[in-house]
């Protein structure tokens, strides 16, 4: 049957419509992708999408990915198939389509968009993940294709096209092939952190080698003889790891329960003490104020007392003297004004004249020699110097003594009362003995050489290629070395160093060393700033101020290090299974050894100055597979310091 020939082109649009698409579904051809609505005014890119001129020419205003593409008039990607659209590319009407979508609109005015088939197939990785991939709690993620204005919330985010989709945008990626190999996760802001910082591309797999997200590029580079494993296959390894790993963060979280505990008793016990010594010297000095004021008074009341007594004397001296001459003056004038013709009156004056000069009642004073108040600034200056020299005295005793409360004279005799250690390999204190001077020790990366390779704090490995550390002041630059953060400047400290592999040197250090030494002067224990155990693979060796003395003992896998500033003493231990061995104890010893000895010697005479200063743990990586590692100690000492937690008497040897 034929169609009437006004009816065919209406019927044959609405035909190609019915076929090939329908308005509103961003997948047919006569659809724009961005609106979701029928096209107006058509433009069609290089790839062969067709948009929307208004929806395609806002796209290219809006902020483009941190690739560079896109953004502010430069080129964006294709939001279907995410070819670049070239930023110079001018956007011309599709004629055809303009001629096609009004008839198209009026063939389709009645028809309504089909829903999607029911359980059409999702591309693979458009599965729901993990609530916890999602961005800020309770931030809503919009979708990136929306016109600004009437953005929807994104229900997915792609790790590939980084961007954001909603329900409506989304389909492209749910239905069309092109899109299988996308990775949708559920929205993310900020998608570009998730990029690999080199390359800017999402991660797709993950390195063992250095524990870290790689992408495909970084696998063809930097990591190309790694081990490299997908992200999935990591994850599974991980949560399988995941019961040990939270069984060690509860022990962690256990230890520092206890060592928290101690820690703040500590700072009670200092803060008590040191408040109740700032009482007692208040009270002291106040004490000694007052004897110096009540002296000061006594002074002042004695020169007040001795300047009364003897004014009085020298007034009443004074003024019996001006009688006196008043006295003889009248009379030898009467004597003068006498009559020469009168006799009797002549020889009465001259006779009261006379016993006026022959008396002589004048008061004795008692200070002719001296005045006996004024020794009393000579007594007040010898009281002041007297304390001065008390108190330098005292103030010298406070820091000569510090915290051990001996001088050098009484070192030298205690020194004399216990044995040697260092020739003596045996050790009667036990692990647990030095365990309760655990120490901490943290790696400073700012003080890494760069041919040293630090994993996390702990771990430190030389390397052959360098390492391109920030620039710091503290960096050693000659010297494969690195410092521990940690200063000690009073008490006692223990810590264990495990021997990897390699030649390695383990020691201290003063705080204030340059670093910019040269190779020669600036290795550990080649100068009096530094002391350390070497091992050279073959035996051990102590070294200070560069000069060393070879140990001959078997390996050790542990070294115990235990730092007793107070004692100006560093001793070297061999531990295995809990038992120590004495390497080497470096301390002033005054047997006969020192003189002749030229290492003990040396000890005897400059190693006490390295404790004027503060210390920290150091430590030297000497041949190119040099590997040490910073001992644990944390189960072990978690249950001594349970022990003594609970008020149980410690039973150390």
């Amino acid at each position: 049957m034929e169609t009437a020939p006004g009816n065919a082109p209406s019927s044959s649009v609405a035909a190609l419509g019915l076929a090939l698409a329908v308005p509103g579904l961003p997948d047919g051809p006569f659809g724009c992708p961005i609106c979701l609505d029928l096209l107006k005014d058509p433009v069609t890119v290089p790839c062969g999408h067709n948009f929307c001129q208004g929806c395609l020419g806002a796209l290219r205003q809006r902020q483009g990915p941190p690739d560079g593409s896109g953004g502010a008039g430069g080129a964006v990607r294709c939001p279907l198939c995410q070819e670049p659209v070239p930023a110079t590319l001018r956007l011309r009407k599709n004629r055809a389509l303009c001629e096609v979508l009004p008839l198209l609109a009026a063939a389709t005015a009645d028809l309504s968009p089909p829903s999607p088939p029911a359980g059409s197939p999702m591309a693979p990785g458009a599965e729901k993940e993990e609530e916890d991939a999602a961005g800020e709690e309770g931030a809503v993620v919009l979708c990136d294709v929306c016109l600004v204005g009437s953005r929807a919330a994104a229900a997915r985010s792609c790790l590939v096209c980084l961007a954001s989709f909603c329900e409506a945008h989304l389909e492209p990626h749910r239905r069309s092939p092109a899109f299988r190999a996308h990775r949708l996760v559920a929205p993310l802001r900020r998608l570009e952190e998730r990029l690999c910082l080199h390359h800017l591309l999402p991660p797709d797999g993950f390195c063992r080698t250095d524990q870290t997200c790689v992408c495909s590029r970084c696998r063809a580079h930097e990591h190309r003889a790694h081990d490299v494993v997908s992200l999935e296959q990591e994850r599974e390894h991980k949560e399988a790891q995941q019961a040990k790993f939270l069984s060690d963060v509860e022990n962690e979280l256990e230890e520092l329960s206890v060592t928290i505990a101690q820690a703040k008793k500590i700072v009670e016990l200092i803060k008590g003490a040191a408040t109740k010594e700032r009482e007692r010297i208040k009270k002291l000095f106040a004490e000694a104020s007052e004897v110096l004021t009540t002296f000061q008074k006594e002074v002042a009341g004695f020169i007040e007392d001795r300047e009364r007594s003897m004014l009085g004397e020298a007034e009443a001296d004074l003024h019996w003297k001006e009688e006196r001459r008043a006295k003889l003056a009248q009379c030898k004038q009467n004597l003068e004004n006498v009559p020469s013709t009168d006799t009797i009156y002549f020889l009465q004056e001259f006779q009261a004249l006379k016993v006026a000069m022959e008396e002589n009642l004048s008061p004795t004073l008692s200070f002719q020699n001296e005045l006996n108040f004024t020794k009393c600034a000579q007594a007040v200056g010898a009281v002041k110097d007297v304390l001065s020299a008390a108190c330098k005295k005292q103030w010298d005793h406070l820091q000569g003594k510090g915290v051990d409360g001996l001088n050098y004279q009484e070192m030298e005799k205690a020194e004399s009362q216990f044995p040697d250690k260092s020739n003596n390999p045996a050790c009667l204190e036990s692990r647990d003995y030095f365990l309760k001077f655990a120490f901490i020790i943290d790696l400073d990366s700012d003080t890494a050489d760069k041919f040293i390779q630090l994993f996390g704090t702990k771990g430190a490995k030389r390397v052959l290629c360098p390492i391109p550390y920030p620039e710091s002041p503290t960096r050693f630059i000659n010297c494969e070395q690195v410092l521990g953060v940690n200063l000690m400047n009073r008490g006692n400290y223990y810590w264990e160093v495990e021997l990897i592999d390699g030649w390695v040197s383990i020691g201290v250090i003063a705080e204030d060393f340059d670093p910019q030494e040269s190779y020669n002067c600036g290795r550990l224990g080649r100068n009096e700033r530094s002391c350390c155990l070497q091992w050279n693979g073959q035996n051990y060796v102590a070294w200070f101020g560069g000069l060393q003395s070879v140990i001959q003992q078997p390996f050790f896998q542990t070294i115990g290090v235990f730092l007793e500033y107070s004692e100006k003493a560093l001793t070297f231990y061999g531990v295995k299974d809990s038992k120590m061995t004495c390497l080497q104890q470096l301390k002033f010893s005054p047997c006969s050894r020192g003189m002749t000895d030229p290492f003990q010697y040396k000890i005897n005479h400059r190693f006490a100055s390295l404790f004027l200063c503060k210390l920290k743990p150091a430590f030297f990586l000497e041949s190119v597979d040099a590997h040490l590692q910073i001992g644990p100690l944390k189960r072990d000492c978690v249950s001594v310091l349970k022990r003594f937690s609970l008020g149980e008497p410690a039973k150390w040897c």
